[in-house]
């Protein structure tokens, strides 16, 4: 934990970063404690460490360690789609590979943050049922001071894993599909697939329309994917699935 001493170096230190930046990139102040409440002096975490403030550590000033390897991670990514889109495209012009390039790394990038979601969604569903089993446990314990009564031993349950969302056959729309009553896991579900199975956003637009497509897949990956079908669908033989 930082010192008081160390705490006010660091306010100190992000509002002039934070007032320096707004001065070459952002509009006049006009309402200075606004400002000072939701932009200066907040904690902006670029990673998952809690010490990481605008990529740099709060206790040591050096670098983001976690956020240096994102970035070598992205850079490798980005390097990647693009010798694939050159070898798969090596007639096209520079604008149009730079083009299908960034639909390519837009569509990897969406998927690769949907699968994420998932995985903590399962990962907080597997603590809060061992949560439950360590409360029943405890309340099966007899109170301090009573004598205990022969009993079998305690079998603790196995922590449970997140429902399984039940998957329509490939290429085929739910029948009578209602997005108010998808629960989150589902959501996600459909997106995931959506993420190798573009044909499944296009059957639902032809079954719900484009307004419920962008609802359920979201706008940004309904352009995408409408994007990359005039492209053609390139074929880049690049898996979306692995992490960064």
């Amino acid at each position: 934990m930082l010192s008081s001493v160390a705490a006010a170096q660091v306010l100190t230190d992000r509002l002039a970063r934070r007032l320096d930046e707004q001065m070459r990139l952002g509009a006049p102040i006009t309402n200075p404690v606004g400002w000072l409440v939701s932009r200066a002096l907040s904690q902006r975490q670029q990673c998952g460490d809690k010490l990481c403030d605008d990529r740099m550590l709060l206790d040591s000033g050096r670098d983001c360690p976690q956020c240096e390897d994102r970035q070598a991670s992205s850079r490798a990514q980005r390097n990647a789609v693009a010798a694939a889109v050159e070898d798969a495209m090596p007639y096209a012009s520079p604008g149009e590979r730079r083009t299908a390039a960034e639909s390519q790394l837009d569509e990897a990038v969406t998927a690769q943050a949907w699968a994420r979601e998932h995985q903590w969604e399962q990962e907080r569903a597997r603590k809060a049922a061992a949560a439950k089993a360590r409360t029943e446990a405890a309340a099966a314990r007899p109170a301090l001071g009573e004598p205990a009564a022969p009993q079998a031993p305690v079998v603790l349950p196995a922590p449970r894993s997140a429902p399984a969302v039940p998957k329509p056959e490939a290429g085929v729309v739910d029948q009578e599909l209602v997005l108010e009553e998808l629960s989150r896991e589902q959501v996600v579900d459909w997106r995931n697939r959506a993420a190798t199975d573009h044909q499944l956003v296009f059957d639902h637009i032809d079954r719900y329309g484009e307004v419920s497509a962008r609802r359920l897949f979201t706008s940004a990956f309904v352009d995408q994917v409408t994007r990359l079908s005039r492209l053609g669908h390139v074929s880049l033989g690049y898996t979306t699935w692995e992490r960064s």
